[in-house]
């Protein structure tokens, strides 16, 4: 429980459904309630599968190139904190897709894989945390909770993008903003953690 709780809480604030909230109404805003649904939910099976795929094959992809788990650490941590005070500073969200993206979107029979299953909820930095989760010492069970971990991000990603209107209005523009900022926080610590472990476990070694 403690490996499906930390993968959880570990990967939900860097996938940050509720920053794909606005994108999602603005693509979906011509769809019944059934249509907005399914594509919600093709996004998030799409984004389990991505994060999977970054888990397990993310480790032979480094060594492939000579890159080392600690150097993506950190690399993955500076990503984390960039993404984090942008979404700390008052006015310096930056998109995750370009406006030229999200119009050439909004032509496309499908959306569910780009932009919202990437780079939406599962982009660069919830890839980097995924690949930063494999470790030699992880048993098969283990890989099986964290697994698990994905599968409940994209249940609570599917309830926030299906009740994304509701959640726009009653929250407001106020309450996103305050929302986006606790998100950043948890994704700032996150952040810092992944490079001090780094940073650790290579003057350790």
């Amino acid at each position: 429980m403690e490996i499906l709780l930390a993968t959880f809480t570990t990967l939900f604030s860097v996938v940050n459904p509720f920053g794909a909230m606005p994108v999602f109404l603005t693509l979906t805003e011509h769809e019944t309630a059934g249509e907005r649904a399914r594509t919600a939910l093709r996004a998030c099976t799409y984004m389990v599968a991505v994060l999977a795929v970054s888990f397990f094959a993310g480790r032979y992809i480094l060594d492939f190139f000579g890159i080392s788990i600690n150097h993506l650490r950190i690399a993955g941590g500076i990503l984390l904190m960039r993404s984090a005070f942008d979404l700390l500073t008052p006015g310096g969200n930056r998109a995750k897709v370009s406006e030229a993206t999200l119009e050439e979107s909004m032509h496309k029979d499908d959306i569910s894989f780009t932009p919202l299953a990437m780079p939406m909820l599962s982009g660069p930095g919830s890839m980097a945390v995924c690949i930063g989760l494999f470790t030699e010492h992880l048993s098969y069970a283990d890989m099986g909770l964290i697994v698990a971990g994905f599968a409940l991000v994209a249940v609570a990603s599917y309830i926030i993008l299906f009740s994304s209107l509701r959640l726009t209005r009653f929250l407001g523009r106020p309450g996103m903003a305050a929302l986006a900022r606790i998100m950043g926080f948890i994704t700032l610590a996150i952040g810092v953690n992944f490079i001090m472990t780094a940073i650790k476990a290579l003057f350790q070694g």
